[in-house]
Order: C-alpha cells, then structure tokens, then sequence
C-alpha cells in the first residue's frame, strides 16, 4: 500500500506534465492510437483504466464511443471530465484502484485499455490479479490492451539525458539488469516496474486470451523523436507509416520505451 500512496501523490501532483506528456511523446500517441482505431469504432463501450488525464479517453470519446475513464488519482479524473465537459464531450469517471475493480459491472465493456497499471505494480500476483479484473469487465471476445515500461527504457534516458550516471553505483546496477535479462524494480519517474521484452507473452499465458498484437510503441522512432517532431506534418506522417509496418518485429523489441500487448478474452 505504500507504494501504491506513492503512486498515487505522484500523479495528483502532476497532472498537467503527464496531460502533455503525450505532446513530447506523440509517436507513442499516434502509434497507439492507430492500433485503437482498428478495432474500436463509435459505439463501442470502453474501459480505460490507468488513463490518467485522459488523451486517450477523450480521443476515444471524440470518436463517439461510450467511454468510462478508472484511474487511481482522482485529480486526474476530474480534470479528464473537466476537460471533456468544455469539448462538449461524454465523458465518465471513477477513482479506483486496478487490483479492485468491484464497483464495476462485470461483463459490460467491448474493450479495456489498461495502459498505466503495468508500470507500478512491482509485484507479479498483483499484476496477475489487476489483468484478472480487467478481463471480468470484459464481454465475451473483448480485447484488452495493455501497456508496459520496458526494462530498456532506463538506458535510452540516461544515455539521452544523462549518461554519466552510469558511474552512479546504485545505477549501475539497474542497468546491469538488462545483461541478466530480468524485470526489475526501481525509481524512476515515480516507484516503477520494468519489464524485460521477452517476458511479457510469458507473463499472458496464464490467462484465457488470443494473442493479437505484441509492439513496440516507438517502434524505431524514439531515440530521434524530437528531430523528428521538428519536421513537417507530411514528412511525420511517413515516418509514422513506415514505423507502423514494423512495430511489431520481434527484433526492434528492444528498442522500445513503451511495450503494448493486445489480446482479445477467449472465454
């Protein structure tokens, strides 16, 4: 509970930097939303938990789906329906926490998006059980989306922003984690989970669903995303494009800040 109390402050402390997050990340932004909008369609009942401020709430809700945004900080939530009230959009919400999600009717939501969870729960049983409720909400055939930190992430940021650390015992040995191959615990922007590629198709067998898509949610784009976000619209379209064609190779796995999983319930 403690780390979840982190977590939680983290978050209603900073709204607004995690709102435009996705402006400095937008190829994250625009790769996932293209995966979305192959299988969600107005009409459609959405479940996103973990969604924080709501970018992908309120994208989803523009399109005119039935939208209910579950997030741990209520700040959050209440500035996602703020946000949703002045576009004219409809917009529900609720705090909770993704271990529990009892106040929820079961059965009822064609998609849950469960990007955000997967990056604090440091314990696997609680991962399990966080993926066991999302798929409780879930109608026959559903499909979950689920996002996570991949263990390589910590390497592009401190090479980015600070390579020296490396020199930083405590550093040192996180990073050292990626020779072993192992997920792994740590601080980052806030008390983290990191995950090694590999391991996530492992982590899903354990539940009733069908494997759709497993992506690299930069794809290759990430080390160069700000000379990128510099060009014209016309030349970010392409690259976009071609990113999207190989997101999903097993070998630029690695090269990911962000790891999606999409599987649809099998049961």
């Amino acid at each position: 509970m403690e780390n979840i109390e982190t977590v939680r402050k983290f978050y209603d402390d900073t709204v607004k930097y995690e709102w435009e997050r996705l402006e400095r990340h937008k190829v994250e932004f625009e790769l996932t939303k293209r995966y979305l909008s192959r299988y969600i369609k107005s009409g459609d009942k959405v479940l996103d938990l973990g969604g924080g401020p709501g970018r992908y709430s309120l994208y989803l809700a523009e399109l005119g789906c039935d939208v209910t945004l579950a997030d741990l900080s209520e700040k959050n939530v209440e500035f996602a329906l703020n946000i949703a009230s002045e576009q004219g959009l409809a917009l529900k919400g609720l705090q909770v926490d993704a271990r529990d999600l009892s106040i929820i009717e079961d059965s009822q939501f064609d998609y849950v998006l469960c990007m955000g969870p997967m990056y604090h729960l440091k314990n696997e049983d609680e991962r399990a059980k966080t993926i066991t409720e999302c798929l409780k909400k879930l109608k026959p055939n559903g499909i979950i989306f689920v996002a996570f930190i991949s263990s390589y992430s910590f390497v592009w940021d401190y090479l980015i922003r600070n390579p020296e650390i490396i020199l930083n015992s405590d550093r040192k040995l996180e990073l050292n984690k990626i020779v072993d191959g192992k997920d792994f615990e740590g601080k980052g922007f806030s008390d983290n989970f990191y995950i090694s590629p590999k391991n996530v198709l492992p982590f899903f067998k354990q539940f009733n669903l069908e494997k759709l898509h497993l992506l690299n949610s930069e794809s290759f784009l990430y080390l160069r995303e700000p000379e990128l976000l510099k060009q014209k619209q016309d030349v970010i379209n392409a690259w976009l494009d071609l990113a999207e064609q190989v997101c999903e190779r097993e070998d630029l796995l690695s090269l990911a800040e962000h790891l999606m999983y999409i599987g649809k319930k099998t049961e």
